[in-house]
């Protein structure tokens, strides 16, 4: 053979090998947007908030069955440098708060004994809402993976649901667990729309439904399919009420900004009677809630007047008992301590924390 030949002959060999390795080849997507840092030469103070003074103006009551106020407490800020706080979860047994940054790709945990902050996972899938089952495992609403996990306690990732139907889900955003084990999540498509809180990707559902699954079985089912952006959810502290909120308005004027509720039986997955308890939020939302044991519905509100900034309670029947300011829009909020007495807020960029007369209901 001649060089003129052989050179020819290995040039086709080459091509070949890298068009059989280019067949081969997959692309992975990011892990998530990843934020650039922030700064923090001039970092937010943390403690108690400027003007407060006992009983704390910051908390506001409005009927006597408030029990925003122990009246010698205050509102604190006890983190802050976040880009968007969201979906805090309390666990007990190590006193600690898990809660998102999501465009920062990265779940926190504040440890409440010594107010110690570290990363508690990074990349998170750009995760929204957590929660807690009744293993005592973190349940994970990851916005960048379009799905929902489970951190099992060996610290390994289950996948729980990421399809219906046969088509990825669009964004999920928050999760309840209820007594049986059964998770129910909202399913918007915030995650999916940009590459600030997730990845841009095509909306698959035709709907952003209310999912509940069996994690035994692994059954998923929408159990509610008339929402626009179906967002925070929670059970009354007996099972027999399902409160979820509606942020549509965010989609343009007109669309709902309310708290509807169900009632609800957690075994069959029967969902009915649906109407709306809270929709005094517009032209801002309100995005997570949890209840208390007397079932009052403690909800985030924002992107509204700065004044109103912060937390709302409704009673069972929805009439507003009282309200926290601090000078965030709020997102997201849970019960914490060892009393389940202590109220962690997720607001923008920092962490609130303050004590009422209220119990977070087990139940979240």
């Amino acid at each position: 053979m001649n060089r003129r030949a052989f050179l020819a002959t290995a040039a086709a060999a080459a091509a070949s090998a890298a068009t059989l390795m280019a067949a081969k080849a997959t692309t992975e997507r990011p892990l998530g947007e990843t934020a650039v840092p922030l700064g923090d030469t001039q970092p937010l103070p943390l403690g108690p908030l400027s003007g407060s003074r006992y009983p704390d103006p910051h908390i506001e009551s409005l009927d006597k069955r408030f029990k925003g106020n122990t009246g010698i407490g205050a509102v604190e800020r006890v983190a802050t440098g976040f880009r968007w706080a969201e979906g805090p979860v309390y666990f007990p047994a190590g006193r600690y708060l898990l809660f998102s940054d999501i465009p920062n790709n990265r779940i926190m945990r504040y440890s409440e004994d010594d107010g110690h902050l570290s990363v508690f996972r990074q990349p998170s899938m750009n995760s929204n809402g957590n929660t807690i089952d009744r293993e005592g495992r973190l349940i994970s609403c990851e916005q960048g993976g379009r799905r929902v996990t489970c951190t099992e306690l060996d610290g390994s990732i289950t996948v729980i649901a990421a399809k219906y139907n046969g088509k990825k889900l669009n964004s999920p955003n928050d999760a309840a667990v209820a007594s049986n084990g059964t998770i129910w999540f909202t399913d918007p498509s915030y995650g999916i729309v940009g590459n600030y809180e997730g990845l841009r990707e095509p909306v698959e559902q035709e709907k952003c439904n209310v999912y509940r699954i069996d994690p035994k079985s692994g059954d998923l089912k929408a159990v509610i399919d008339d929402f626009v952006m179906p967002n925070g959810i929670a059970f009354s502290p007996d099972e027999k009420k399902l409160y979820v909120i509606d942020s549509g308005i965010t989609e343009g004027e007109g669309n709902p900004s309310w708290i509807r509720v169900f009632d609800v039986d957690i075994d069959s997955g029967k969902v009915s009677n649906g109407r709306v308890l809270a929709k005094d939020f517009a032209p801002g939302f309100t995005d997570g809630m949890r209840c208390d044991t007397d079932g009052n519905i403690w909800c985030s509100m924002g992107k509204a007047d700065p004044k109103e900034d912060g937390v709302r309670c409704y009673s069972p029947e929805g009439q507003l008992l009282g309200k926290i300011h601090v000078p965030e829009g709020v997102a997201n909020l849970t019960f914490g301590g060892m009393q389940r007495n202590r109220l962690y807020i997720c607001g923008s960029t920092s962490l609130y924390a303050c004590y009422t007369n209220a119990t977070g209901a087990m139940k979240p």
